[in-house]
């Protein structure tokens, strides 16, 4: 065996001879990104991601596909290496159809991933559902009754007939987990000795508890009232649309997992600003709609009747003071009331554990309004029925009414937008979608298969689906047909999906860099 020697960023390194400079710089612990490469496959150097500059060589090479040489100098980074790999996620981009996220997604205000929740209800996995629901909604119940749904205005079933019914399905979830034996809570990790106190109980407040204490963060909520709730206990909602003891049974789930509440206290009159920050870590300040009177009580900027904070971090002008929520001037939408509290909890974690924000602004891409050709691929998925309205409205859905008009759903998101190579490295790099214009191809999506959906406005022509299914064994199998930009992944002889990928389907989903395969919506 040949071994030689070549530096890698001005590192020198020993190394057999054949091997790649992907692999040579994977063993000194330098990160080179790659979209087509898989390890143990032949590499295809189609997406250009992983492009390094080797010194004497007038053009930049793929990492994954060249080979070391004697004395051979890399460079993995600079601006001219990262302007290039910007430029090949770019040009992908420009070929891309689908939605990283459904309409809805991007129109909740808390983000929650709607379209998941609805097929684990089409399945019946209820319990699934209300864990989806409840890591972005501690109200789900409330919110089921009494949420502006700006999620099913943009719904696109509306295209066809009538709007999915989100915040139905969402109640649905929501009265039969707090009817059940055991309600769901979350795990919470074991203190790490940091305190928050929690000022106003009302949803931010409380939604902002509810993630605090999951990430170990030991709260204690104040509030001017005896009971916990805000608006939602002592406002002005009809209480045959919102009964009290639907608010009291969520409230009392959040308090479940160890949060001290503190009432009759009003911070600032019975309580100082200066008395909480030798207690507290931090302070986050939830106390709904300022007025004059409150402008000096809590030791921080205010301007016009707003608390003045920065964004995204909702941090005030006291170094361990946030606010959110209405007093920040937030839209007065309850769900927008839990959104800044969870992303309020978020920033306050970051600050105090010094962990990296989990709410990072992703890239999202976006189809827009569907063409009447391509109405018909979603509709292939779904129940043809109108919407489902429940027998009894005060009760809302009961489960075959619920699992009616969940198969409503065009499943119009990315069954992979959690794992795909493509969207991470495009939120990465702030790659833009429309830098390279081209006119948008139709979207295509293909079901022939009881585990597998291919969309193939989503293949980058990486090849590995083809790899793995020839390693499998598979007799049909997939390949190319085509060549150049016309180039596109098949089944040969004009096959199935389900008799090319008799065996090696999962596989394939799992290997493929975006959401070209993924699987089939109601099996996840």
């Amino acid at each position: 065996m040949t071994v030689i020697t070549v530096t890698i960023d001005n590192q020198k390194i020993q190394i057999p001879a054949g091997t790649t400079i992907l692999e040579a710089a994977e063993r000194l612990g330098i990160y080179i990104p790659t979209m087509c490469f898989a390890k143990g496959y032949k590499p295809s150097t189609s997406c250009m991601v992983c492009v390094v500059k080797v010194e004497g060589v007038k053009s930049l090479v793929p990492a994954c596909g060249t080979q070391v040489a004697e004395s051979m100098v890399v460079t993995t980074t600079s601006d001219e290496i990262q302007k290039a790999r910007k430029t090949a996620i770019e040009l992908l981009l420009s070929d891309h159809v689908g939605d990283c996220v459904g309409p809805c997604v991007r129109a909740c205000p808390a983000n929650m991933n709607i379209p998941l929740m609805i097929r684990q209800i089409a399945a019946g996995n209820f319990k699934d559902a209300i864990c989806t629901v409840k890591k972005d909604i501690p109200f789900p119940a409330v919110l089921g009754r009494i949420c502006t749904a700006p999620c099913e205005k943009v719904c696109r079933r509306e295209q066809i007939d009538e709007a999915l019914s989100i915040c139905l399905l969402k109640r649905f979830v929501a009265d039969l987990d707090l009817e059940s034996k055991e309600p769901y809570q979350p795990a919470c990790r074991q203190t790490t000795g940091k305190k928050a106190a929690i000022v106003g109980a009302g949803p931010c407040g409380l939604s902002a508890t509810y993630y605090l204490k999951q990430a170990g963060i030991d709260c204690v909520l104040f509030d001017c009232h005896e009971k916990p709730g805000g608006s939602l206990y002592y406002g002005d909602i009809d209480s045959h649309l919102l009964p009290l003891n639907v608010v009291e049974k969520e409230i009392a789930q959040i308090m479940k997992l160890g949060i001290e509440f503190r009432g009759n206290i009003c911070i600032g009159r019975d309580m100082s600003m200066a008395q909480l920050q030798k207690q507290f870590d931090v302070i986050l300040l939830a106390v709904g709609d300022l007025n004059g009177e409150m402008s000096d009580l809590f030791d921080v900027e205010i301007k016009d009747n707003k608390i003045k904070v920065v964004h995204p971090e909702y941090a005030a002008s006291r170094w361990n003071i946030f606010a959110a929520g209405a007093c920040i001037g937030s839209k007065n939408l309850m769900i927008r009331a839990v959104a800044d509290g969870k992303e309020a909890a978020d920033a306050i974690q970051s600050r105090l554990l010094n962990h990296s924000t989990g709410l990072k602004k992703r890239y999202n891409h976006q189809t827009g309004r569907l063409r009447e050709q391509e109405i018909e691929f979603f509709l292939k998925q779904t129940d043809g029925c109108r919407r489902i309205v429940p027998k009894s409205p005060s009760d809302g859905f009961d489960r075959a009414e619920a699992k009616s008009e969940s198969l409503r759903c065009l499943h119009c998101d990315c069954r992979k937008s959690e794992n795909c190579k493509l969207r991470d490295l495009a939120t990465d790099f702030g790659a833009r979608r429309n830098q390279w214009q081209s006119q948008r191809k139709l979207f295509e999506q293909i079901i022939g298969h009881n585990k597998v959906v291919f969309e193939p406005g989503k293949c980058i022509k990486c090849g590995l689906c083809i790899q793995v299914a020839k390693r499998a064994g598979e007799q049909i199998g997939l390949s190319f047909e085509g060549r150049g930009f016309e180039m596109e992944v098949v089944v040969p002889l004009e096959k199935s999906l389900e008799e090319g990928l008799q065996k090696a389907a999962v596989q394939c989903v799992n290997i493929c860099p975006t959401g070209a395969l993924s699987l089939n919506a109601l099996i996840e």
